[in-house]
């Protein structure tokens, strides 16, 4: 059993082997929280959770960390523009990601550090790149100087003439254009903290590098985040830390965008889909499928009629479950492994769409066994299939997604009763042969978007797709 990831750095799959035998360490790129999240940033956090899942599954023991941001230029512009201190911003921000995390089923990171709580570990690495010849201070700004890296650039494989760094307001005193602002003098009104060269606040790239350094060491295994990061943000990230004397990542992975009309999903676009809003038109379990099985590296062009493809496509599988729970009297237990093929998928470079297409070519396989009346081979494809969707985080029977019945129950309750007095009434049409009668009693449900099943306990409903 080998895993197998597409490594940006090497532009190509490598075979994953750990720094530290049966154990896996990620730095995940978290959530910027000048704002709330739209589903493009939850995209990020949920196939790294798949992809701790699966290390997980295959017996490693993980790391994960997932940082905050809760400080940088867009976090302060946002502070003036509402009149609201930084830090309130950013809190109630940081709770609205989590909150969609969580909603989604990604399990919590093992530490979640924020850049406002590590301002000395900044300090200390400055100090250091300063030492070593690779940083200076200048009119209170501290910069890295990215001529002294040779490495420079290796990750986006850009030309050093050829590139500009985003800057912000008073980034004076540089020696060259394309150097980059580890640490940002003091300016009135902004937070700041006090460092030996003066009072300011830190710089993006600077954050994660000391996070990575102070929770995972001087190397680890798995760096990942969007696609949008690797320039400036990981170029620089890599650039500080391995002039400081680390070793940092042994590979870099990174996810595609969630796009709208082919562009990016942004908050600066006004093209954001808000995961709290999402939440209430979608089942979360629904939306986690829809962001989760197309390929990490595949972009995902956001539509409604596709969530709705999925909406059913999930459905598909529910009904399976159930028809194979009434038909055994009671639960299925999962499957303590997965069938090798979908093992086989996820193993090369987390091939979710061909492991779900493992997944529905079992539940088909399940639906013909409980149309031949075979019970045992019914029950022995949706413990496979549980064992699969487990994997995934998305097995309807996990207690995680089991809030999502409850917060209907009373709805459900009433509609139960109004339904089932119009299907006595359709049986009692059956009863006498009255097949028109029955006919158009479902067919009329069935506009309401209701489905109708007659099973050996009786006819059931379910709601249809949208």
């Amino acid at each position: 059993m080998t895993i197998r990831l597409y490594d940006t750095s090497a532009r190509q799959i490598r075979d994953f082997t750990p720094l530290t035998a049966g154990c896996v360490s990620i730095y995940l790129c978290g959530a910027t929280v000048q704002a709330a999240p739209h589903i493009g940033h939850i995209r990020s956090g949920l196939n790294f959770d798949m992809m701790r899942r699966w290390f997980e599954y295959r017996g490693y023991e993980v790391t994960f960390i997932r940082n905050v941001t809760d400080i940088d230029d867009k976090i302060i512009a946002k502070s003036a523009e509402q009149r609201r201190p930084w830090w309130s911003i950013g809190y109630e921000n940081e709770r609205a990601f989590n909150d969609g995390y969580s909603a989604l089923g990604c399990l919590p990171p093992t530490y979640e550090p924020r850049a406002t709580g590590h301002v000395t570990e900044m300090v200390e690495m400055m100090r250091g790149l300063i030492e070593r010849g690779h940083a200076y201070e200048s009119e209170g700004n501290v910069y890295f100087d990215v001529k002294s890296y040779p490495g420079y650039l290796a990750l986006s494989r850009q030309e050093l003439d050829n590139i500009r760094q985003p800057e912000s307001t008073g980034e004076t005193g540089k020696r060259d254009a394309r150097d980059f602002a580890m640490w940002k003098s003091v300016k009135p009104g902004e937070p700041s903290w006090e460092t030996p060269w003066g009072r300011g606040r830190p710089g993006w790239h600077l954050e994660c590098s000391a996070m990575a350094h102070k929770y995972l060491g001087e190397a680890f295994d798995i760096h990942g985040g969007g696609l949008d990061l690797i320039f400036p943000h990981h170029e620089n990230e890599i650039a500080q830390a391995k002039a400081f004397g680390d070793e940092f990542a042994n590979y870099w992975v990174h996810n595609a965008w969630v796009t709208m009309s082919g562009e990016k999903m942004s908050k600066s676009l006004g093209n954001s889909v808000l995961v709290s809003e999402m939440v209430k038109q979608w089942r979360p379990i629904v939306l986690r499928y829809y962001l989760g099985t197309p390929h990490y590296r595949s972009m995902i062009e956001y539509s409604e009629e596709a969530l709705r493809e999925a909406e059913s496509a999930f459905a598909r599988i529910e009904g399976f479950y159930q028809r194979v729970i009434e038909k055994a009297g009671g639960a299925v237990e999962a499957a303590v492994e997965v069938p090798p093929a979908f093992a086989e998928a996820m193993d090369d470079d987390l091939g979710v769409p061909q492991a779900l297409a493992i997944v529905h070519t079992t539940v088909r396989q399940g639906n013909s066994a409980l149309a031949a009346d075979d019970k045992d081979a019914a029950i022995a494809r949706l413990s496979e299939v549980r064992a699969m969707l487990g994997v995934l985080g998305l097995d309807p029977l996990d207690p995680h997604w089991a809030g999502e019945a409850d917060r209907g129950e009373d709805l459900h309750g009433a509609v139960d009763t109004l339904v089932r007095l119009v299907l006595e009434q359709r049986e009692s049409a059956r009863s006498r042969k009255d097949w028109a009668t029955a006919d158009a009693i479902r067919d009329q449900l069935q506009q309401s978007g209701l489905v109708i099943e007659d099973s050996p306990t009786g006819p059931r409903w379910t709601l249809g797709p949208r």
